[in-house]
Order: structure tokens, then sequence, then C-alpha cells
């Protein structure tokens, strides 16, 4: 008789999730040294010359050679933003997977994200954030 093809064999041992998730991690980050060391060992080597050292514009002559100038504060909070949208489109996608059965207590945590996600848009909208980097 067959136990078919989903069935485990009784002497099967089954790893732990955790286990099995530290020791991806761990050949992951491994793979990440070794080829980082190997670069810095066996890679070139090369001299520092004074054109090496020059600000890169793309391309252009630059205009400023010391390359001091600050970016203005107005384009961080659009990088903010942005990071923070991002991130909620994730948690937004990892709660969908995760939401089965939708319970209340799942229907309820994503109206008030959702909610949040709204407050946080009007709050981007009425500071004219988008509108700042133009100007």
């Amino acid at each position: 008789m067959s136990k078919g093809f989903g069935a485990p064999h009784p002497t099967v041992a089954v790893m732990n999730p955790y286990l099995a998730f530290l020791l991806y991690l761990g050949a992951i980050l491994s793979f990440v040294a070794v080829t980082l060391a190997m670069n810095r060992y066996l890679g070139p080597k090369p001299v520092a010359t004074a054109l090496k050292l020059e600000a890169f514009e793309c391309g252009a002559t630059p205009v400023d050679t010391r390359n001091v100038r600050p970016v203005a504060v107005k384009y961080y909070g659009i990088a903010i933003a942005f990071v923070l949208f991002d991130l909620e489109t994730v948690f937004l996608i990892l709660w969908a997977l995760a939401a089965r059965p939708l319970s209340d207590f799942m229907a309820i945590t994503f109206a008030l994200f959702t909610a949040l996600l709204v407050l946080i848009l009007l709050y981007v909208y009425k500071s004219r954030l988008l509108e700042a980097v133009t100007e």
C-alpha cells in the first residue's frame, strides 16, 4: 500500500524552520564574506592618483572640484516618504499573505494600517512636500 507523495516517512526527521533559516542565512553571509575576501586579496590594487581622486560628475568636467556642497534638506523629505511608502507596501503584501482566514482582529489591523497610510499621505500632500522640490 502506498502512502502517497505528501506524507513524510515516519523515520525522517523534520528540520526546525528556525534552524533552516539560520543555516540559509549563514550560507549567504559566508558567501558574501568569501567573495569580499577574495576581492580584497586577489583583486587588483590600483594606485590612487590625482585624477582618480577627483570628483566625478557624470563624465562632465566638475563644476566644484572640492564637491562640498550639501544636499538640500527638501530632498531628504522625499526620500523618507518614498522609503516609508515602499516599506508599507511590503507590509501590506505580507499582511495579505498571512490574513487567512480573515478574522475580526486582522480586519481591524488592516483598517488601522490603511488609516495611518491615508493620514501620512494627507500630511505629505498638505505640507506640499512634493511641490517643494520643484521650487
